[in-house]
């Protein structure tokens, strides 16, 4: 497993594609790993060198403990780029994930080209609901809250169509370390991104899902209202729209990074 030091994390990392090809990193959401891409790899990695991570605190990547902020984990993305040596990626970042792309924006604007934002918001309350989720997995594990939370990432009708699916996402939350989510979900409860997202300079492709309960539509129309150069996509699907609309979503990720535009220079 390629890993990269990153201050007191060792982030793991996977590359796909040609060598060639424009960067895209994909940023994971709380609770799962890089392997949440994997209905995009194919579609993606056939135009882009995929650079996909583990969060710090998720599958492969360790860290110190807790608790951590938006500004570690976007850290992290930037010191992943200068380790690989990428002067200049696409981000594309889903819920927490989405909230670390933003960062990255804000606070290196000239390590971005483009930005897709997934499921995601400026920022996402109340905080005390990520208080008491943290106190339940400090108490608990990570075991108790795994179907509840499930149940927010695919629709009723999906979910029933396709069990293994939801295993598969139980599994992925489950394994994730107890420490490593309760860090990050402080990292998300104690970021608000409102008063600042209109200053990303990035052209930004924002895609919400219609069913989607922890980031509604509402939350990405804000996005898209507030980012200057921005676009909306909204997909009938719940929070990882990629898992339920993968085609959809693959299309329209293409369809955006493919635009010409001034990213390409």
């Amino acid at each position: 497993m390629p890993q990269m030091i990153s201050d007191d994390a060792s982030i793991h990392y996977r590359l796909d594609g040609p060598a060639t090809a424009p960067v895209l990193v994909m940023s994971n959401s709380l609770g799962t790993t890089l392997d949440m891409w994997g209905p995009q790899l194919q579609a993606l990695a056939a135009h882009f060198r995929v650079l996909r991570y583990d969060t710090r605190g998720h599958g492969g990547s360790t860290a110190g403990p807790g608790p951590y902020s938006i500004a570690q984990l976007g850290g992290d993305v930037v010191r992943l780029l200068d380790h690989l040596g990428i002067t200049r990626a696409h981000l594309c970042g889903l819920s927490m994930g989405g909230i670390t792309a933003m960062w990255v924006a804000l606070h290196h604007p000239e390590r971005v080209r483009r930005l897709v934002l997934c499921n995601t918001a400026a920022w996402i309350g109340p905080a005390s609901n990520w208080t008491e989720r943290v106190e339940k997995v400090r108490a608990e594990g990570m075991a108790p809250i795994a179907a509840a939370v499930v149940s927010r990432w695919l629709t009723p009708a999906r979910a029933d169509a396709h069990p293994e699916q939801v295993g598969a996402l139980r599994s992925m939350l489950r394994s994730t370390p107890a420490a490593g989510y309760i860090a990050n979900c402080i990292a998300v409860r104690d970021s608000d991104l409102r008063g600042e997202v209109a200053g990303i300079k990035a052209q930004t492709l924002v895609i919400a899902g219609s069913g989607d309960m922890p980031t509604p539509p509402a939350d990405g129309r804000f996005l898209a209202n507030a980012i200057p150069d921005c676009r909306y996509v909204e997909l009938d699907a719940a929070h990882l729209s990629n898992q339920e609309q993968p085609e959809a979503f693959n299309a329209a990720v293409l369809q955006f990074l493919a635009a010409p535009g001034e990213a390409d220079a």
